[in-house]
């Protein structure tokens, strides 16, 4: 239900509060334990395969289950975001998945772990469209794409530390104990989530007349039914689960396979693989920031339609070239570093995508950027699955590397019907 709007007593001649950045600190923490919590596991795999015998087959599965049920409720939990407010919603989303994570430890072998997965990717779907339901609440409009390029920033970053901090915890304790470990983390946020933030940034003590002209947010309305027909009916709204399935497709490389990859395919040890594992996540940090940062400029420049399409009409091409430098080069750390540039150049067209969602949903942002995760997340699930499978049948990587550099290039043709311009409201 909407929070009633508390009437502002403050004169509108009084400086404005800053209350929206406590409401992005929290989702910028939040982005950065959903990624602690993905990433352990791609870094943790070695020791879990080994000790539970699996083969990489039997590992591709796991990675993608999560990310297939993840992606199969999230455009229902996008909308339990719009219609009941991100305040309950990504409370009980983090407590699910900190409890998920701790569970991982308890893992007796493929089918359990399997198991743990699908409920773990079930309870976290709704994540990213309940922040992006924040923003359209809380942040001017001309900040979205700045506002999702640091969230995703965070995010990854905080991924790339997990790379280096679970090799030092597996040094010294067995696997099962790292996942108890990191779920701890969610239930504070939760915590501290739940007592301070409201839904309507009108309804909270901390916010003032002020700081409300500034949002440019009306008071929350009752709930409008979603305009299912227009939706799904959206030449925009095809073209971005289009792009963001090829886009999310190639990310979930760098999540899952890439530290085996380093490890197997191209002689690193494991203190190496690490680091050089958290590389390609610093690159889509400073993409996703960078991309966010260029859309809301050029769009204030040469307008939205055009504006959000250029980061990732630039950047997703050059992606796929430096994919296959990286596949086909003989020298081991130039691969590595080739995929940290592939990774930060396609994570150019990631912040725009989520920007263009606001832009277009309004009052239905969560519906949007559900429909448009949910793909992406499709895209995210297939690609570990291939990977498995091509290296149990030709026990190479070149084959699956190749289909992430075609479909970042399909996701770039796909801007090209993109137009941030039109709304579904028309």
């Amino acid at each position: 239900m909407p929070q009633a709007p508390r009437q502002s007593v403050a004169s509108p001649d009084a400086a404005p509060t800053h209350a929206r950045y406590g409401a992005v600190a929290f989702t910028l923490a939040l982005a950065a334990i959903a990624y602690l919590d993905r990433v352990c596991i791609s870094t943790a795999a070695p020791a879990i395969k080994a000790d539970l015998h699996l083969t990489d087959s039997q590992m591709g599965y796991v990675f993608s289950v999560f990310t297939f049920a993840y992606a199969l409720v999230e455009l229902p939990s996008g909308w339990l975001a719009d219609r009941f407010g991100p305040r309950l919603m990504l409370t009980r989303i983090v407590l699910w998945w900190s409890a998920m994570t701790a569970v991982t430890g308890l893992a007796a072998g493929f089918v359990s772990l399997v198991a743990i997965r699908l409920l773990f990717g079930l309870g976290e779907a709704g994540c990213f469209p309940g922040i992006a339901r924040v923003y359209a609440r809380w942040i001017p409009g001309n900040a979205h794409g700045r506002g999702f390029g640091l969230a995703v920033m965070v995010g990854a970053l905080g991924g790339a530390i997990t790379q280096p901090l679970v090799v030092a915890i597996l040094s010294v304790t067995s696997w099962r104990h790292t996942f108890p470990i990191f779920g701890m983390v969610g239930v504070l946020w939760s915590a501290a989530w739940f007592w301070w933030f409201r839904d309507d940034p009108h309804s909270h003590r901390g916010v003032n007349a002020a700081e409300l002209a500034i949002i440019g947010s009306e008071p929350a309305k009752p709930h409008a039914p979603v305009p299912w027909r227009r939706l799904l009916g959206s030449r925009n709204v095809l073209a971005l689960c289009v792009m963001y399935f090829g886009a999310i497709y190639g990310w979930y490389f760098y999540l899952t396979w890439l530290p085996t990859y380093l490890l197997k395919a191209r002689g690193f040890d494991l203190k190496a693989v690490g680091w050089l594992a958290a590389l390609p996540l610093l690159g889509i940090a400073l993409g996703v920031f960078a991309g966010g940062w260029l859309s809301d400029m050029l769009s204030q420049r040469l307008g939205a339609r055009i504006g959000r399409r250029l980061p990732g009409l630039i950047g997703l091409p050059l992606a796929a070239f430096a994919i296959l430098g990286a596949v086909n080069t003989a020298d081991s750390m130039t691969s590595a570093l080739l995929f940290a540039l592939a990774a930060g150049l396609a994570a150019l067209a990631v912040s725009p995508a989520w920007a263009v969602c606001i832009d277009i949903g309004r009052l239905h942002t969560g519906v949007v950027t559900g429909t448009m995760n949910m793909f992406g997340n499709f895209g995210g699930a297939l690609s570990p699955l291939v990977v498995g499978l091509c290296l149990d049948r030709w026990h190479s990587y070149h084959a699956p590397l190749v289909t992430v550099a075609g479909l970042y290039l399909v996701s770039a043709a796909a801007w090209l019907a993109i137009d941030s311009s039109r709304g579904l409201e028309g």
